[in-house]
């Protein structure tokens, strides 16, 4: 399947309702889930990932296929290793090529009985359920925030909590805080001091609760804005007092002339491209706005040097090669270290505007940062736009209610 984009008007107008944050709903799933008591959630995202969780969650088949969920695997991990029953976690064959040996070094540690079924360190899991005790770990957190905050949820019902010793770099730590945020709207207290988190055993206070929109989503948006001309755009459900670390992007996006103004609804955004003669940022804390940006400084011929993206090489695809490749498409160059730990560009300006073909590597972050770029009066031919839905399920047609012509 194909969709082929263009944008007529340069103009950015219109109203629009994000979804539902997936990184909250995720998180509040599992806090339902271990919670004695029932509450209700509301507004709970509509993406495949969420939608993949819930129906683990709710279901009783032996075998839990989470499909490209990379959140659902490490969620699960945790969660199915405390709950009783013998179960196989497994998923895509991209998702058997993501590293989890470090999440089940450290369950097997407080007792956890889990078994490789294929390559040792990565899914498929054999899963058998039952109590764990607690204690003292130490994990290292320059791989993955999601390997701590599975962890962490399941702290607070093993009979001794869990004092969990970070080493390392700690990448997406406002992930991590988000995790423990969410746990204490919930009556968890909780002590971070240094590289330790400590969690005592207690019970998780329900209380019903609504899902705020997504901020990674709203990146597409500003992308937009900063390609647009006149952009006046107002953007329902977001709010100043978000916990989501990608809230960030109001700040960010200042460099760039665009401004926001925190309604009582929701944010507008308006302002003018502002040209800046170099950009270096690091995204260890907010890594889902790598590509973004990449796509938005490289088509908007801004210089950068972005830090902090060693993540990306082990995403739903590895992010900075295909970030490579496409943009290789409009005559654009950008380079990265083997680690991944940095992408660079020097400064080009893209091919002239015509007909670009976009690969979308079965990751729903590529086609939506690439498609921003009919903004700039280029035919896109987005393959496999379906990929949205893991995130944003509705991208297309709200690309539509702002004049994008989509066929």
């Amino acid at each position: 399947m194909e969709y082929s984009i263009i944008k007529p008007d340069p103009r950015l107008q219109g109203e629009i309702s994000l979804p539902a944050s997936k990184s909250i709903s995720n998180r509040l799933l599992i806090i339902q889930a271990l919670s004695s008591k029932e509450f209700r959630i509301t507004n709970l995202s509509d993406s495949d990932d969420t939608r993949v969780l819930e129906n683990a969650l709710q279901g009783d088949g032996k075998i839990i296929d989470i499909g490209h969920a990379g959140t659902s695997m490490r969620f699960l991990t945790a969660y199915l290793s405390i709950t009783e029953g013998e179960r196989v976690l497994t998923g895509s064959e991209r998702m058997k090529d993501r590293p989890i040996g470090e999440l089940v070094a450290a369950l097997r540690e407080l007792g956890a009985d889990i078994r490789y079924l294929e390559k040792n360190g990565y899914p498929p899991l054999m899963i058998r359920g039952r109590k764990l005790k607690g204690g003292r770990l130490v994990i290292d957190s320059s791989l993955s925030s999601q390997f701590i905050s599975a962890l962490l949820m399941i702290a607070p019902v093993l009979d001794e909590g869990l004092q969990l010793r970070l080493t390392g770099h700690t990448v997406s730590s406002a992930y991590i805080n988000l995790t423990l945020k969410l746990m204490e709207s919930f009556g968890i207290s909780y002590r971070w001091s240094g590289d330790q988190i400590t969690i005592r055993a207690q019970e998780y206070r329900p209380c019903d609760t609504a899902v705020e929109a997504d901020w990674s989503a709203a990146s597409y948006w500003y992308e937009m804005a900063a390609l647009a001309e006149e952009p006046d755009l107002l953007i329902r459900g977001l709010s100043s007092r978000s916990l989501q670390g990608d809230s960030v992007l109001s700040e960010i996006c200042k460099d760039f002339g665009i401004h926001t103004e925190y309604l009582h609804h929701g944010i507008k955004i308006t302002g003018s491209f502002r040209p800046v003669a170099r950009y270096n940022h690091n995204f260890s804390d907010h890594p889902d706005l790598v590509q973004t940006f990449t796509v938005l400084c490289c088509l908007r011929n801004i210089p950068f040097r972005f830090a902090g993206t060693e993540t990306l090489r082990v995403k739903e695809t590895d992010r900075i090669m295909a970030l490579a490749q496409e943009l290789s498409k409009f005559d654009i160059r950008i380079r990265s270290s083997g680690d991944g730990r940095g992408i660079d560009f020097d400064g080009r300006s893209p091919l002239k505007v015509g007909r670009v073909s976009i690969d979308t590597y079965q990751d729903h972050r590529m086609a939506m940062s690439f498609a921003p770029a009919a903004m700039l009066g280029y035919r896109l031919d987005i393959q496999d736009p379906d990929v949205v839905s893991k995130s944003y399920p509705g991208y297309w047609e709200d690309l539509r209610s702002v004049g994008f012509e989509i066929i």
